[in-house]
């Protein structure tokens, strides 16, 4: 018998000026936090100059840690369509980072999120960060940037490990 699969994934709370970061890995039924911080950049930059630092990050992380996949953070609504155009910018700066290095991303809507970590669409932040913590054995609470990006790495792990088991498997 062959040991436990390995599962890595890379989960980003995407923004400009502060982006949640998180690698997230399973080894069977067990999910770990490898890592987790953030990507800040500082408002006097222009958009472009934080933009690249964002790219830079992301490649510096999947280069470090390797991960298998990504996930992000889809289906967002902004009243304001500059912070709209400029989230989108940022994402841009993520998913190009990931295929420059061939790994996949998925998208994740934030009701999805909170429906794979608590059970329930509609929660709060304050119970999926406390999922989070408790799924990852956390002992310090994780920033929020850093705690949606972990529980987007831990929704994606949750919906690969439910379509590999209805998947056929090889013989």
């Amino acid at each position: 018998m062959g040991s436990p699969k390995k599962d890595r994934v890379l989960g980003v709370d995407t923004s400009l000026r502060s982006s949640g970061v998180a690698v997230v890995e399973a080894v069977g039924s067990s999910i770990t936090a490898i890592e987790y911080g953030l990507i800040k950049t500082a408002a006097k930059h222009p958009v472009s100059e934080c933009l690249g630092r964002l790219h830079e990050g992301i490649t510096d992380i999947i280069k470090r840690l390797k991960p298998g996949s990504a996930a992000i953070e889809g289906g967002f609504y902004c009243k304001n369509v500059r912070t709209a155009l400029v989230l989108g910018e940022a994402r841009g700066a993520v998913i190009a980072a990931c295929a420059a290095l061939d790994v996949p991303v998925f998208e994740y809507s934030p009701r999805r999120v909170k429906q794979a970590l608590v059970g329930y669409g509609a929660a709060d932040k304050r119970q999926v960060r406390g999922m989070v913590m408790k799924i990852l054995n956390l002992t310090a609470e994780p920033q929020e940037d850093e705690g949606d990006a972990l529980a987007i790495a831990v929704c994606h792990l949750h919906n690969v490990s439910r379509y590999q088991a209805l998947a056929p498997h090889e013989l």
